[in-house]
């Protein structure tokens, strides 16, 4: 498990923006759960961050000054700054810098109106492809990005099941969220729960898991089903990561498995936008935050993300402006 002796905080001099840079003042931290696989020294979708680097992290934060004509003083932007107060930047990047429109809340380009719900958008719409009338199972229900996958998956007609840790978490899966139903893998057994619930099996299994709960997906799969891997949460932290050994039932079901990575889509942000922002701003998909305060807080609220001591999208205050 990731510790908060992993990390440790430096104090230095505020850079100063170079030509066709701009110094931004960090606000709020993203925090999430692929940061561990970033820990990790191997090939991934993204470089690993090496012994020594600073964490990275998206944040949102505030220009305080720029020597670039796109970006003014005072304007809010979205981008990779990093786990740090100040952050220099040119705009571009894996996920170039964007600003905040006016009217939008600072958090809310970190949650419910940022990676976390482009993740679920082209993930269902992409990769699980929902007919209305079908059953979709998500893991990770109560999550940021499994919340509003769910969410949408409801909106878009299908009937939807969610599986999260604890009684409070399901509670507002089916109370506030519209979930058709919920199973506690704290204090459920999945495997069971999916047969009663899903007695003909889930047509899509959004999984943001792995290990024991994918493998109980498996063994309930519809004729045709879809499995979307969008993450392994409880493999991040294990010495022997857990694989599911019952993968052939993919071959017996006729199902397909397929993983992807949001980045890939960001070339379609505004499509994904001009549906979400008006289901967020109408209240038909709901979210919640966990903000903690200090920028000093961010290694042990990780650690939270990790053990479910979190409810809703993870964030670190570092300063009011």
């Amino acid at each position: 498990m990731v510790e908060p002796s992993n990390f440790e905080l430096h104090e230095a001099p505020v850079p100063e923006p170079e030509e066709g840079e701009f110094l931004v003042r960090n606000l709020y931290l993203s925090l999430d759960p692929a940061m561990r696989t970033w820990m990790v020294d191997q090939p991934s979708y993204i470089p690993p961050v090496q012994i020594g680097e600073v964490m990275r992290g998206a944040c949102v934060g505030r220009v305080v000054e720029s020597r670039n004509p796109d970006y003014g003083p005072s304007e809010l932007v979205v981008g990779i700054f990093n786990w740090q107060d100040y952050a220099t930047s040119k705009g571009g990047g894996a996920i170039p810098v964007t600003k905040v429109p006016d009217g939008v809340p600072a958090t809310m380009p970190l949650g419910v109106l940022g990676i976390t719900s482009l993740t679920a958008y082209f993930g269902l719409k992409e990769i699980a492809k929902p007919e209305p009338g079908e059953t979709v199972v998500i893991s990770g229900a109560a999550g940021a990005t499994g919340s509003v996958a769910g969410q949408l998956a409801k909106i878009w007609g299908c009937r939807v099941v969610g599986i999260a840790g604890g009684q409070e978490k399901c509670e507002w899966l089916t109370g506030e969220l519209g979930f058709d139903a919920a199973i506690d893998y704290k204090g459920e057994k999945v495997s069971g729960r999916l047969r009663e619930l899903c007695p003909k099996g889930m047509d899509v299994f959004w999984d943001n898991v792995g290990g024991q709960i994918l493998e109980a997906a498996l063994a309930n799969l519809a004729w045709g089903a879809r499995v979307v891997l969008c993450g392994a949460i409880s493999n991040y932290n294990a010495p022997e990561p857990a694989g599911p050994r019952n993968y052939m039932n993919l071959l017996v079901r006729r199902a397909r498995m397929e993983g992807f990575v949001v980045f890939d889509y960001m070339d379609r942000a505004d499509e994904a936008m001009a549906e979400l922002v008006p289901l967020v701003i109408e209240g038909k998909i709901r979210h919640r935050e966990d903000v903690r305060d200090g920028l000093e807080a961010a290694p042990s609220a990780l650690v939270d993300l990790y053990s479910g001591d979190n409810r809703g999208k993870l964030l670190v205050k570092i300063a009011d402006r």
